[in-house]
């Protein structure tokens, strides 16, 4: 694919991202994505066969760009208590996104397609940050920051609260204070002090 090629890709990625955030996955159609990018139908099928595939590919890219930024935010001397609590922040302002926010749709598509092990991007996403925390939470026992007898259990505890605050955060409501509350449960729950946590 030459570099025009894939600079089309790339706006039609774009342009169909906005489009699944408004409507979410299930009532966006092929003729929802020519009109936001203004392309011929013809032009949009030579890249993409589905809203499935091009919405795949979304999620794809929104992985790659989630992991650069967190990565981006580490300093050089943060502790594990650092980091655990920079991830559960960013999982906090991804929950609370109002706009810009591609939750909805993700579940539409996961409730209407059963992907393959190697397309269940959720899962592997999931599995990541169970592995992270896992590690996390080790290195941190290890340093005398965390109290834990199973790091690999505290960390599955806390995937599992964060993917039910998102779902929460979309259907009954969560608020900044209950979220806020969570998180100091987690930490407290690792033998993290109140002043640490500042």
């Amino acid at each position: 694919m030459g570099e025009k090629s894939i600079q089309k890709k790339k706006f039609i990625l774009e342009k169909a991202r906005d489009v699944f955030i408004e409507k979410g996955y299930k009532n966006v159609t092929m003729k929802d994505i020519v009109e936001a990018c203004d392309i011929s139908r013809g032009g949009l099928y030579l890249y993409f066969e589905s809203t499935a595939q091009i919405f795949l590919e979304v999620l794809h890219a929104e992985e790659a760009k989630g992991s650069d930024d967190f990565m981006d935010h580490i300093a050089e001397d943060a502790t594990a208590a650092d980091i655990l609590l920079l991830f559960l922040q960013e999982q906090k302002a991804e929950i609370f996104r109002k706009k810009d926010n591609l939750t909805v749709a993700t579940y539409e598509y996961y409730f209407e397609n059963k992907p393959t092990k190697k397309d269940n991007i959720l899962k592997k996403r999931f599995d990541s940050s169970v592995r992270i925390i896992e590690k996390l939470v080790e290195i941190g026992t290890e340093n005398g920051e965390f109290y834990c007898e199973s790091p690999a259990e505290a960390a599955l505890n806390i995937m599992y609260l964060l993917e039910g605050m998102k779902i929460s955060a979309q259907t009954i409501g969560l608020t900044n204070e209950a979220m806020d509350r969570q998180i100091l449960y987690l930490l407290t729950m690792l033998g993290v002090g109140e002043e640490e946590m500042e």
